[in-house]
C-alpha cells in the first residue's frame, strides 16, 4: 500500500471512539479514559447506538451522521460483526483513518454467499477511501503528542524508540517491560490482523516523519516481502532497527504457508532477510531490550575481540564460554600489556592473559587502572567488566569509580554486576551514566554479540563489492529462455538432465562430461568413449525435479548404477534401470539415461548449491555440504538474490563447508572464491530466467582442479516476485554522441563504486559544489555505498559509460532520483564531467530519467539548483521544468509534472508538498 492518510493516525486533531460505554469491561470506555488521562488536546466524541448523552464526560452521539464534524481518527471497539458496515459509513462521512480494536476467531469464516468479515472490511475500506489499522490491534500511543488511543493498562513514557508489533498482548507486555527499564517510546502500536495498513507502511511513515533513534519490530508473518525489505533497508540506513520474530519453529508457525523446497526450517529465510536489510535479529523480548541498550549507548565496533576483566575467574569463564559458543573472539593482548598485567597478577592463576582475574580483594582503584591498560590495547575491541560484590570492593563503589574514569577508556565498556541486592545499586548507577549493564555475564556477552552482528549486517548493507565475475548477454538469456519455453510447450514442468546441462554450460557453470542415450545399443556406443569406471543414471518424471529427497536416497531406487567397467555392463545397466523404474513407478516416463565417468577422489569435497523459491520471499540461493545426506545435514544456508561476490562470501562463510575448506584446502581463498562465483552465477540465472522455479546442483565437486556439477535438476513455474528488486537489465541502451562516441546508458550497480571514485576525481571544485552544495573532496565508504548500492524500486541512477581502447570503461555523467514511498514526488540530481560539457550528455541522461519516472507512475520531479549554475538552469528550461527562486534556502527550485494525480489524495499530497 502506502503512507496515504497515515498522518491521521499519528497526528489526529479529533477522535471518535465507536462502541464506548461506561460498563466495567467496555474496551471503548478504557480507550476514552486513556485518551483523557494521557492529556490529548483535541476534540473527542463517543459513538454508541444506545444514545447516551455522554460517556465518562465525553459527548456521545448515536450515529455517524450526527457527529458535529468529520473527525480525523475513528477508534472502533464495537462487536466485529458490525465493523464492515461501520467502516463504510465512516469512510463515506469523510473519516480517513480507523483503528479497529475489535477482533474474533471467525474473521475468515464464509457463511452462505456472504463474504468473510475480513473481506468485507477491506472492500469497505477500498470503496470509501478510509485507511484501516486492525482488526485486533491494541491501538496506538504517541506520547510526544499526548495520544493514547489504546487499551494499554498503564501510561507510556516519552522516548526516541518506536515499537511496531503484530500482537496486542505482546504490545501490552512490552509497555510493562519498558517501564521497568525506564525506556520511553516515540510511537507504540500493534497491527493485530490488519487488513489494510501493513507493517512496511508504518516503517516507511516512521522513517520519514518520526524523530526516532531506533525501531523495534515484532513480527509474526510477512505478506509483501518486497515492500517489507525495501522499507527495512531504507530505515536501517538511518537508524537502528531491531527485530524479534515468533513462529520460528514449525509448531509455532501460524502462516499456513507451504514449505520452501530444500529448506528444512523457513526461519532461515528470515535470518537471511534481516541480515540483508541491515537489521539485528534477537531471540527473545529480554534480549530485545539488552540489544537496544547496548546498540544505542555504544560507539561502533572495530571488530569482535572482547576482553574480560573480573574479580574472580569463575564468573569470567562463564562469559568466555558464552562468547565462544556465540561465535565471538577472545582478545589477545600485545606483549607490553601482558607484561604489565603479570606484574599486577603475580598470585593469580592466569597472569597476563585474557580474562584478567584481579581477585576478590581488588579495590575500585585497581579495577580502574587495569581497565585503562586493557582498553588501550590495540588487540581489544570492547571490554566487559564482571564483578561480584566483596567486602573490600563493594559493587556500588567500584561502579562509581569506573563511571568517574570512563573518559579514560579508549574502548566500548560493558558491565555485569552479579547479584540482586548490592549489585542493584551498581546497575542503577551505570544505567544513569549511560554505561550498558547486565544482570549476568552471559547476558552481557549476548548483548555484545548483537553489536557484532549489527556491525556485520551494516557493513554488508554499505559494502562496495568487487566486480561481478560474470555478466550475461541478451544472447545467453534468449538461448536459455527458448530452451525453457520449448519444454513448457511440450507440457513439461521440469527440464531433462541434458537440457539442464546446456543451461549450466551457457552460464559458465562447469558440469561433468556426460553422454545422453535412450537404448542399450546407444549405451554401448556411448561407453566406448570413456576410460575407466562409469556411472549410469536413469532420468524419469520422479527424479528430474530438485530438492526431492527419499528416505534412503543411496539405494537402487534412486536410479543410479556406479562403477560400470565395460560397454556391455553399461548396456545391461540401461535394461536393469529401465525395468526397475517400470516396475516401481509404472506412471513415470523415462526421459533419458545419463552416462558419466565416475567422479571420485579423496581430495574432492561434495557441496550442494542451487535456487529455490519461498512462498513469501520468492527466489532464494541455497548452499551447503552436498551428497546423498544433504537432507539430514543442518548445513544449508540461504541468501536473497541478487548476490555479488561480497554477499556470496558472507553466505559461504556461515557454513560448515567453509570451515572444512579453510582447514583442509591447500588454497582456501581460491576455493571459496570459486564457490562465490558459482553462487553469483546462480543469482544471475534466477534473475534472467523468471520461470525457473528450482535448480539443485548436488553433488558439486570441489578440488584443486576447480568446481564441477555432477548431478542436477531444474523445474519450472510461473514468474515470482523478488524480495529485493534485481538489476533492471532491460533499461540498458546504447546511444551515439555528437562526437561519435558509442555510450551505454544503464542503471548503476553496487560494483560501480571504483568507477564512481575515478569519476569524482575528474570533477572540478565548481561541479562538486553545484552537485553537493559544498566542496566534497573525497567520497567516504558510506558515500560510495549510498551512491552505488540503491533500491531499484525506490531509487534509480543512470550512468553514461564509454568503453576505452584498453577494455576498461569510463563514466561520463550520472543522473539520480529518490522517490518517496508513495511515488508522489521524486527528487533528481545530475552531474557531468567538466571536460565533456556541451556534448548533450546532460540532456540525454535527464530525458532518459524523465521517461523512466513517467513510466513508473511518479507524479512530479523536483530538484534544487544553485542560483549561479546557469548551464543547469538553461537545461531545465529546455526540458520544461518550472523554476522558482527559493528565498529561504537561496536556491532555484525546479519542478516538472510527469503524470496527473489519479485520486483526490494524490492531488492533496501534491498541493501540500507545493505549499
Amino acid at each position: 500500500m502506502s503512507t496515504r492518510f497515515l498522518s491521521h493516525f499519528f497526528e489526529p486533531r479529533s477522535i471518535v471512539v465507536v462502541g464506548a460505554s461506561e460498563k466495567p469491561h467496555s474496551m471503548g470506555g478504557l480507550v476514552l479514559r486513556n485518551l483523557r488521562e494521557g492529556g490529548f488536546g483535541g476534540e473527542v466524541w463517543a459513538l454508541n447506538p444506545k444514545g447516551y448523552d455522554q460517556v465518562f464526560g465525553v459527548p456521545c452521539v448515536s450515529r455517524v451522521s450526527r457527529l458535529p464534524h468529520v473527525p480525523d481518527l475513528a477508534v472502533i471497539c464495537s462487536p466485529v460483526e458490525t465493523v464492515p458496515a461501520l467502516i463504510d459509513r465512516l469512510g463515506r462521512f469523510g473519516v480517513r483513518a480507523a483503528l479497529v480494536l475489535s477482533g474474533g476467531a471467525h474473521l475468515d469464516e464464509v457463511r452462505g454467499e456472504t463474504e468473510s468479515i475480513r473481506s468485507r472490511m477491506l472492500s469497505a475500506a477500498r470503496t470509501s477511501g478510509i485507511r484501516v489499522l486492525g482488526p485486533e490491534c491494541m491501538g496506538l500511543i504517541v506520547p510526544g503528542r499526548k495520544l493514547n488511543a489504546s487499551y494499554a493498562s498503564q501510561p507510556v513514557k516519552r522516548g526516541r524508540v518506536a515499537y511496531l508489533g503484530q500482537s496486542g498482548m505482546l504490545g501490552n507486555a512490552m509497555i510493562d517491560w519498558a517501564a521497568g527499564r525506564g525506556i520511553g517510546f516515540s510511537h507504540l502500536l500493534t497491527l493485530g490482523d490488519s487488513v489494510d495498513v501493513m507493517l512496511p507502511d508504518l516503517i516507511d511513515y516512521i522513517n520519514q516523519y518520526a524523530p526516532t533513534q531506533a525501531i523495534l519490530l515484532h513480527l509474526e508473518r510477512i505478506l509483501d516481502a518486497q515492500h517489507f525489505m525495501t522499507a527495512m533497508r531504507d530505515a536501517s540506513r538511518h537508524r537502528l532497527v531491531l527485530a524479534i520474530k515468533s513462529g520460528r519453529t514449525a509448531e509455532s508457525d501460524i502462516s499456513n504457508l507451504p514449505a520452501t523446497p530444500g529448506i528444512a526450517n523457513r526461519d532461515q529465510v528470515f535470518d537471511a532477510a534481516f541480515a540483508r536489510a541491515g537489521v539485528v535479529r534477537v531471540d527473545d523480548s529480554d534480549a530485545l531490550f539488552d540489544a537496544l541498550e547496548t546498540l544505542s549507548r555504544m560507539k561502533p565496533l572495530r571488530g569482535d575481540r572482547l576482553a574480560v576483566v573480573s574479580n574472580g575467574l569463575g564468573p569470567a569463564m562463564l562469559a568466555i564460554d558464552k562468547l565462544i559458543s556465540a561465535g565471538g573472539r577472545l582478545a589477545t593482548f600485545e606483549a607490553a600489556t601482558q607484561q604489565h598485567l603479570r606484574q599486577e597478577q603475580r598470585d593469580r592463576s592466569k597472569p597476563g592473559e585474557n580474562p584478567v582475574d584481579l581477585g576478590g580483594l581488588a579495590t575500585p582503584a585497581q579495577f580502574v587502572e587495569t581497565l585503562e591498560r586493557v582498553a588501550a590495547d590495540p588487540g581489544v575491541d570492547a571490554v566487559l567488566v564482571v564483578h561480584a560484590p566483596t567486602r573490600l570492593a563493594p559493587s556500588l563503589e567500584t561502579a562509581r569509580a569506573i563511571i568517574d574514569a570512563r573518559k579514560r577508556f579508549k574502548r566500548n565498556l560493558l558491565t555485569s554486576w552479579m547479584g540482586l541486592e548490592e549489585a542493584l545499586s551498581a546497575r542503577h548507577e551505570c544505567n544513569q551514566a549511560g554505561i550498558p549493564t547486565y544482570i549476568s555475564p552471559e547476558k552481557a556477552v549476548k548483548a555484545f554479540m548483537h553489536m557484532v552482528d549489527y556491525q556485520r549486517v551494516q557493513s554488508l548493507l554499505q559494502e562496495t563489492p568487487p566486480s561481478l565475475p560474470f555478466a550475461t548477454t541478451p544472447a545467453i538469456r534468449a538461448h536459455c529462455r527458448e530452451l525453457i519455453e520449448s519444454s513448457r510447450e511440450q507440457g513439461r514442468e521440469s527440464l531433462d538432465h541434458s537440457e539442464v546441462s546446456r543451461v549450466l554450460e551457457t552460464y559458465g557453470i562447469p558440469s561433468a562430461p556426460s553422454r545422453y542415450l535412450m537404448t542399450p545399443e546407444e549405451a554401448d556406443d556411448a561407453a566406448q568413449g570413456f576410460d575407466g569406471p562409469m556411472a549410469l543414471k536413469v532420468v524419469h518424471d520422479g527424479n528430474c525435479r530438485p530438492f526431492r529427497y527419499r528416505r534412503h536416497p543411496h539405494k537402487l531406487s534412486a536410479g543410479l548404477l556406479q562403477d560400470l567397467a565395460t560397454p556391455e555392463e553399461v548396456a545391461e545397466g540401461v535394461t536393469r534401470l529401465g525395468d526397475k523404474v517400470r516396475e516401481k513407478f509404472p506412471d513415470f516416463t523415462i526421459r533419458e539415461y545419463c552416462l558419466q565417468a565416475m567422479q571420485r577422489g579423496k581430495h574432492s569435497m561434495q557441496l550442494c548449491a542451487g535456487i529455490t523459491r519461498d512462498p513469501v520471499f520468492g527466489p532464494l540461493i541455497v548452499f551447503g555440504i552436498g551428497g546423498y545426506k544433504v537432507n539430514i545435514l543442518a548445513d544449508r544456508q540461504v541468501a536473497l538474490p541478487p548476490l555479488n561476490m561480497t554477499l556470496a562470501a558472507d553466505v559461504v562463510g556461515r557454513t560448515h563447508a567453509a570451515r572444512m575448506i579453510r582447514e583442509h584446502s591447500s588454497d582456501p581463498e581460491r576455493d571459496i572464491e570459486r564457490i562465490c562465483e558459482l553462487l553469483v552465477k546462480l543469482s544471475q540465472m534466477a534473475t534472467d530466467l523468471p520461470t525457473l522455479k528450482g535448480l539443485e546442483l548436488n553433488p558439486v565437486l570441489l578440488n584443486r582442479d576447480g568446481i564441477v556439477a555432477v548431478d542436477f535438476a531444474m523445474d519450472l513455474g510461473e514468474p515470482a516476485r523478488f524480495a529485493i528488486m534485481p538489476y533492471p537489465e532491460e533499461l540498458r541502451e546504447w546511444v551515439t554522441l555528437g562526437n561519435g562516441w558509442d555510450v551505454e546508458v544503464r542503471p548503476i550497480r553496487a560494483e560501480d563504486a571504483p568507477l564512481i571514485t575515478r569519476f569524482h576525481t575528474q570533477l572540478s571544485e565548481q561541479s562538486i559544489r553545484f552537485r553537493y552544495f559544498h566542496n566534497k573532496a573525497d567520497l567516504s565508504q558510506r558515500d560510495l555505498s549510498m551512491l552505488s548500492h540503491i533500491n531499484y524500486d525506490r531509487q534509480m541512477a543512470f550512468i553514461a559509460e564509454h568503453p576505452l581502447e584498453d577494455g576498461s570503461k569510463e563514466m561520463l555523467g550520472v543522473v539520480r532520483v529518490w522517490n518517496d514511498p508513495d511515488n508522489i514526488r521524486t527528487e533528481f540530481s545530475i552531474i557531468i564531467r567538466d571536460d565533456l560539457q556541451g556534448l548533450g550528455i546532460g540532456k540525454l541522461l535527464m530525458e532518459r530519467m524523465i521517461r523512466y519516472s513517467k513510466g513508473v507512475g511518479t507524479l512530479e520531479m523536483v530538484g534544487q539548483i544553485m542560483a549561479d549554475n546557469h548551464p543547469m538552469r538553461a537545461l531545465m528550461k529546455q526540458l520544461g521544468f518550472r523554476q522558482r527562486y527559493n528565498m529561504e534556502e537561496q536556491v532555484v527550485d525546479a519542478v516538472l509534472r510527469l503524470n496527473e494525480p489519479r485520486s483526490e489524495w494524490q492531488r492533496h499530497r501534491l498541493e501540500a508538498l507545493t505549499d
